[in-house]
């Protein structure tokens, strides 16, 4: 089957990087969600992004130009019925991606496929939840969609060839590399990610080390572009601590369990970048640690 139309459900930090790159590569890009002021946040960010790659000379104007023509929005899910291909990005809640699940299915072609860009849930249970289990996958890209290089393709346990195969050239054609994994809790990327990032908050909660001692750590003495805390801050805290509860409850062993420190964070609404605080707080001109 080749794909020409997308679907892309959640005009989110996902949902919006997901419709750039879609765009970029050739496909016309439908994308939805429950906010009018969402929608019209997420073009106004697509092209701000795309006017970047413009100025950086990764793409032309015209490139630009011709992405934005292909990016259409609605607020009725229905109208996503026509697409070859739909991607979910809504909110990391099993529940909702099932209501919306549920919801698209009197809408569909009998070919489309239906993808999940879940960090952690499984897809096999999600696909079993719809009238197509063959054709339903994860599609699970990696944040900030338009930078970074891979995206993991999860099979369900229904998942055909077919279906897996066609999601292959897709990310091909973005540019991307694609990495095959099995559906068990949190895949590859956040089976590993997530517990690093889990066990520098409770490096942080028993004191072992400041904020900044432990991001410049990690930054000078593993090499990474970022400290595990200030890309917890960037992902998300409650979106960390749920997959944590989906590695803990779903491998049950007592190595994923979340750091208390990490739940009272989200319990006070300290998120990270999007609320403005978490482990450090962005209100002012630069970021300082909370702790």
């Amino acid at each position: 089957m080749e794909i020409r139309s997308v679907g892309v459900v959640g005009a989110g930090q996902m949902g919006n990087g997901i419709a750039h790159v879609m765009a970029l590569a050739g496909y016309d890009v439908l994308l939805t969600d429950v906010s009018q002021e969402n929608l019209t946040r997420a073009l106004e960010l697509i092209d701000r992004n795309l006017e970047r790659q413009v100025t950086r000379e990764r793409i032309t104007a015209e490139a630009k130009r011709a992405a934005m023509e292909r990016i259409k929005t609605t607020l009725k899910l229905s109208d996503l019925g026509p697409c070859d291909l739909i991607i979910e990005a809504a909110t990391e809640r099993e529940t909702v991606k099932q209501a919306i699940f549920e919801d698209l299915l009197p809408h569909l072609k009998p070919e489309t496929i239906l993808t999940s860009n879940t960090s952690s849930i499984s897809i096999t249970r999600l696909a079993s939840r719809t009238d197509r289990p063959e054709k339903f996958m994860g599609f699970h890209f990696m944040n900030p969609v338009p930078v970074m290089q891979l995206v993991e393709l999860i099979r369900g346990i229904a998942t055909d060839e077919a279906t897996f195969n066609a999601c292959l050239q897709v990310v091909n054609k973005l540019g991307k590399t694609a990495a095959s994994a099995e559906d068990f809790p949190a895949f590859i990327v956040n089976r590993i990610l997530m517990p690093m990032i889990n066990e520098a908050v409770y490096t942080l909660y028993e004191g072992v080390g400041s904020v900044i001692s432990i991001d410049e750590s990690m930054k000078l003495g593993a090499n990474h572009p970022m400290g595990p805390l200030e890309l917890a801050d960037f992902i998300g805290l409650d979106t960390c601590l749920a997959i944590m509860n989906v590695l803990h409850d779903g491998l049950a062993d007592t190595k994923y369990r979340p750091c208390p420190l990490l739940v009272k964070y989200v319990e006070a609404g300290w998120l990270g970048r999007k609320t403005e605080r978490g482990f450090y707080d962005y209100r002012g001109e630069s970021p300082v640690p909370t702790r």
